[in-house]
């Protein structure tokens, strides 16, 4: 649990209109996480010799490029958790946003590709559990 209580860190509840707001921003940091994850593939395994090399001075020219991927993904989910919105999995993009349906704290769901929030679940299931916002809690 975090400080205030909540099983997240964000202290931040949403409104669907404020969620929605920031859809554009995230896809712009979900494509900087996405473009960094890439860089680290291409240099994986010439960043490893150079890391098994260490020791006796290695080193290796995809050395900037590597460290830009990592601060490219480390600034992207920093200004998303900064925003108070909750990472789930940064492979897949998604999302969720602390929001308050009929007085009960649940997560507005959101997935990288998608146009809009659309989707709801509660906080202590996942993805797989959404339900479409105008559905009512059964």
């Amino acid at each position: 649990m975090s400080e205030s209580g909540f099983p997240f860190s964000s202290e931040r509840i949403f409104t669907l209109a404020e969620a929605n707001a920031l859809v554009p921003e995230l896809e712009t940091h979900w494509a900087s996480i996405k473009d960094g994850r890439q860089i680290l593939i291409e240099t994986r395994d010439e960043v490893k010799k150079a890391s098994a090399q260490a020791s006796v001075g290695g080193g290796t020219v995809v050395g900037v490029k590597y460290i830009k991927g990592l601060q490219d993904i480390n600034g992207s989910t920093h200004a998303i958790q900064e925003m108070g919105v909750v990472i789930k999995d940064v492979e897949s993009g998604l999302c969720d946003f602390p929001f308050m349906l009929n007085d009960k704290l649940v997560f507005l769901c959101w997935k990288s590709g998608e146009e809009q929030v659309c989707w709801w679940h509660d906080i202590d299931s996942g993805f797989s559990h959404r339900q479409p916002i105008d559905q009512p809690e059964t």
